[in-house]
């Protein structure tokens, strides 16, 4: 009773319902058809309006302007014998190009044969017009000929210009027959219309009530459901799964959200077991940065300095190891500014330097524009050991090792290159091997690097980390590429 209940008062239900009412659209679409039907009345309707309207104006004008023109041209009122002002007031040829095109033009747009057959005639006689305009145009031109002339224009400009005037008119006849059909057409077309609507409308109404009542229930049922399932899921609880069998939309749905229970499931053991292991490698560099061994030979360089006289420096050694420590915990803190990561190289190499003085040298050299920027903690400093452990300290004679960093694009890229013993090809693939987890080894060489490299993929993704360059006798290149951010 109580799930029925909640079906019904469903509030998913009630907006479903008003959603389905939005099915008014196929009378929306109805009415478009009838006002698109009226707009083709009308439109038609304005067209041969237009087309009587032009027409006549050509039938009030044209016969008296041309036979005007071509008297005046014969006479030599024109002044047509006058090259520099031949037809610059006077051009039967234009006049009669004129009206070719605006019928040409009528021709076009209709499609019944009648008209079409009165304007073929028509621009016939516009053809056989000009014609005859030449025939008088060029006896003018030729001098002379005026008898001739006026005769011409008696028996054919005259007389085809008549002929023209009363196509015109039997044109507009016709056109004015054809408005009368339409307007009757319209008449009729707008009962048939009407009726046409209103049964449509009944349908469609009843269409849309027993359709919103169907859709509604095959949706709102399985979306109750549903919620259910996701409060049970939101509360802590894994284990449940919406079994809905209605072989549309609302299946897939229900389906999908029994994957993504799934799926997140699986991420949250996921993420807790790689917060384990981030946890892990992290105390496991930190356990390397106060390895007995580094921190005995500090102490014991203090206590050197001391009985030698060199307090100062041994004050100054002091400084470094607290700073170094100090950077090193962070106060439980992951992220860093680069230039406290600076700051623990720095700290890290002059300590050694005092103890490797006539072997080790070392340049730092950071962009400013990167200096607040974060980095996660412990991301140089082990690349610097290795750099000195297996680079320097294997070489006869000084080393040097040079830390810089830079902007490039959207990341920062940091480079720490030694001019060390290098490596051969079989000890950079093994290097590489282990940084990428791809390799195990107990060998201490290439560990802090692989910790390095394992949380930066975990914090940045595939696309950043460690890469390796390096050659026998000439020294090793460590790339170390992050997000600028």
């Amino acid at each position: 009773m109580k799930d029925n209940k909640t079906i019904k008062n469903s509030k998913i239900r009630s907006k479903l319902m008003g959603y389905v009412w939005i099915c008014v659209i196929p009378l929306i679409a109805l009415f478009a058809f009838t006002l698109v039907k009226l707009h083709g009345y009308s439109q038609e309707y304005d067209r041969l309006v237009r087309n009587i309207t032009g027409a006549n104006e050509y039938n009030m004008s044209f016969k008296d302007r041309m036979d005007e023109m071509m008297y005046k041209i014969i006479i030599g009122n024109a002044m047509w014998t006058n090259p520099e002002e031949k037809l610059e007031n006077e051009n039967p040829k234009g006049l009669i190009k004129d009206a070719q095109l605006h019928f040409e033009k009528l021709k076009k747009q209709t499609s019944e044969y009648k008209v079409r057959s009165d304007l073929d005639a028509l621009i016939k006689l516009l053809g056989i017009l000009g014609e005859r305009v030449d025939d008088i145009l060029k006896n003018v031109d030729e001098g002379g000929h005026y008898d001739e002339n006026m005769e011409m224009l008696e028996m054919n400009i005259r007389t085809l210009t008549s002929l023209i005037q009363d196509d015109i008119n039997k044109y507009i006849y016709d056109e004015a027959t054809s408005m009368e059909e339409l307007r009757r057409e319209m008449a009729k077309s707008r009962l048939i219309t009407l009726r046409i609507t209103v049964m449509a409308l009944i349908l469609i109404v009843l269409f849309i009530y027993f359709f919103s009542k169907k859709l509604s229930k095959s949706i709102t049922d399985p979306v109750t459901k549903l919620c259910d399932m996701t409060e049970k899921f939101a509360g802590g609880d894994f284990t449940v799964s919406c079994n809905v069998e209605t072989g549309d939309e609302m299946q897939t749905l229900a389906e999908s959200f029994n994957s993504m229970v799934g799926e997140i499931k699986t991420l949250i053991e996921d993420i807790h077991r790689e917060q384990e292991i981030a946890k892990d490698a992290e105390l496991r560099l930190l356990q390397e940065q106060i390895n007995p061994h580094f921190l005995y030979n500090t102490l014991d360089a203090i206590l050197w300095m001391t009985e030698a006289g060199e307090n100062k420096k041994a004050i100054q050694i002091i400084e470094e190891l607290s700073s170094f420590f100090r950077i090193s915990l962070s106060k439980g803190e992951s992220s860093i500014p680069i230039r406290n990561e600076k700051e623990h190289v720095k700290n890290y190499l002059e300590i050694q330097r005092y103890r490797y003085q006539d072997i080790l040298d070392y340049e730092i050299d950071f962009e400013e524009e990167i200096l607040d920027k974060h980095i996660q903690k412990l991301t140089l400093q082990p690349i610097v050991e290795n750099a000195l452990y297996h680079g320097i300290k294997n070489k006869r004679g000084g080393g040097k090792i040079k830390v810089s960093g830079k902007a490039l694009g959207n990341d920062i890229l940091f480079i720490v290159e030694d001019n060390g013993k290098g490596m051969d090809e079989n000890e950079l693939k093994h290097l590489r091997g282990l940084i990428s987890g791809e390799v195990e080894s107990e060998d201490k060489r290439g560990f802090g690097m692989a910790n390095v490299e394992k949380r930066l993929e975990m914090l940045y993704g595939s696309g950043y980390g460690i890469s390796v360059e390096s050659r026998l006798d000439e020294g090793t290149k460590v790339s170390v590429r992050i997000p600028g951010v």
